[in-house]
């Protein structure tokens, strides 16, 4: 079973999107499994982190500016300055992740969330497929 959910983007930001997943999870049938997430992209991804301060995913887009900066020597620069950066964020991070679910919730731990890394600078609307493996 597949859903597409679709996310809109505000620019380069980590947009916790759990409450997204946890609403798409409630409306399936399926109690208990593996959720997985798959991001149609490649030039934003996934990552699960710390969702009670903030400045966890601050630094985490600071660090990544720093690994993969804007004025980088890339040969690809058709779609902008951001857009090679952006590719290179999406590979150092993840596409795609799985999540076990019981009783209809995320298995997540306590201070974990699910977030969509907006790599561009430019609002973006992006594609997110879940798919619920049931499982006992």
């Amino acid at each position: 079973m597949a859903t597409l959910i679709a996310i809109e983007t505000p620019g380069r930001e980590a947009v916790d999107i759990t409450a997204q997943i946890e609403a798409a999870l409630a409306s399936a049938s399926v109690q208990n499994g593996l959720a997985h997430l798959f991001i149609q992209h490649t030039s934003a991804s996934l990552t699960i982190q710390e969702n009670a301060d903030p400045d966890v995913m601050r630094d985490l887009i600071d660090w990544l500016d720093r690994m993969a900066p804007e004025d980088g020597p890339y040969r690809h620069d058709a779609e902008g300055p951001d857009d090679m950066p952006a590719h290179l964020k999406s590979a150092m991070t993840a596409t795609s992740l799985s999540i076990p679910f019981a009783d209809g919730r995320l298995l997540l731990g306590t201070w974990q969330g699910i977030y969509l890394l907006e790599h561009r600078r430019a609002p973006q609307r992006r594609r997110i497929v879940m798919t619920l493996i049931e499982g006992g």
